[in-house]
């Protein structure tokens, strides 16, 4: 490789890179806990505890819960119910003052399915889990802090490319996987930075990328509403406005006769981002590990329970979908977290040796262009 063409590399590299660390050192420190939640929650005291009941208990329909909702918070509306696999008898519960406000303003809590007792989500409200989360994807500045979040991404994908591009002249002169322990503190540094690096190369790829892609899920949501979820609901464009809705009891019925072989996934009601104001949606998830992530809305229509569409989905759903729980290392149970929480190590590391390396450099008298370029 040129001299001309690696000092433009170089430029790239160290610039993405400068850019970007201390956002992602802030990704990488709150991405951490989030890859254990589940187990944090509990630990922390943040996870709902339902009571123990008899195993033959029955289970309350949909609308007797929506009613043990409504008394457990009654001057607000349900927003959502959702089901959570790590607690079959739990129906999570978003209400707020009105079906349209956005979700920060909500307030989550779990409605144990045989009793309708409300029980509380310290995790999904304010607790140590949510203030992780909300470092991780917005920074408490919605979605501005959201955008900024994306484009720190596309920094580091870039500062990742430019380094890989990097290593190949790099490791001319040295066998691979090389520290030179008998060198100066510096170049031991940065044998380990560019080691670490191109180790955990595929992986700070694709976590980046699904950060990207789900740091835009707001904007993805919109455009689904403006383009999809639109033409579903077009027939009732210039119908009157809902005044009476049907009771919710027979819609997971409803959902599984129009999408068979599914299960639901979490019910939008009437008037919220993922409904229409005059449809229930339930979405519907596959059994399989690929597929329990990919939403089918079932369209149902709020007075007379009728199914007016069984949604496609765009493939920049599918891709926010996927892009989650592959960014914090859900799909593949305890060895695949222990593996996500190692790798997210080592990346703090990468971030802080190259941090420290152009600190070193910038304090070093200027020498002439080598091929040792780095962060």
């Amino acid at each position: 490789m040129q001299a001309t063409t690696i000092r433009r590399w170089s430029f790239v590299h160290t610039w993405t890179s400068l850019i970007c660390t201390l956002f992602l050192l802030l990704l990488a420190l709150t991405g951490l806990p989030l890859i254990f939640h589940h187990e944090l929650e509990h630990l922390l005291g943040e996870a709902p505890e339902l009571r123990e009941l008899p195993a033959d208990s029955p289970r309350l329909d949909l609308q007797q819960l929506v009613a043990a909702a409504e008394r457990a918070r009654p001057h607000e509306v349900v927003q959502y119910l959702g089901w959570e696999a790590d607690e079959p008898n739990g129906v999570v519960t978003i209400m707020a003052t009105s079906a349209g406000t956005e979700p920060n303003a909500s307030h989550t809590f779990m409605l144990d399915a045989r009793s309708g007792e409300a029980v509380a989500m310290p995790a999904a409200n304010g607790g140590f889990m949510m203030l992780m989360l909300r470092l991780h994807v917005d920074m408490f500045a919605g979605l501005a802090g959201k955008l900024l979040l994306a484009f720190m991404g596309l920094l580091f994908v870039a500062s990742i490319i430019s380094g890989a591009v990097l290593y190949a002249p790099f490791m001319r002169r040295l066998q691979f996987a090389e520290v030179r322990r008998h060198k100066s503190t510096r170049t031991r540094w940065l044998d380990l930075h560019n080691l670490i690096g191109i180790v955990t190369l595929s992986w700070a790829l694709v976590v980046g990328a699904t950060g990207v892609i789900s740091a835009c899920a707001d904007l993805l949501i919109e455009a689904w509403r403006n383009d999809t979820l639109a033409a579903l609901v077009a027939p009732y464009r210039d119908a009157p406005p809902l005044t009476q809705r049907a009771p919710a009891s027979d819609l997971l019925q409803i959902a599984r006769q129009a999408a068979p072989g599914m299960q639901a996934d979490f019910i939008a009601f009437p008037g919220t981002r993922f409904s229409s104001a005059h449809h229930y949606a339930v979405f519907m998830v596959g059994s399989s590990h690929l597929t329990a992530h990919l939403w089918t809305p079932v369209l149902i229509d709020a007075q007379t329970l009728t199914v007016t569409a069984v949604g496609t989905r765009p493939w920049y759903m599918d891709a926010l979908a996927m892009s989650q729980p592959l960014h914090f290392g859900d799909y593949g149970g305890r060895p695949m977290q222990i593996l996500w929480a190692l790798l997210d190590g080592l990346t703090i590391v990468v971030l802080g040796s190259g941090l420290y390396l152009w600190w070193l450099r910038r304090r070093a008298p200027r020498a002439p262009l080598r091929t040792e370029v780095a962060a």
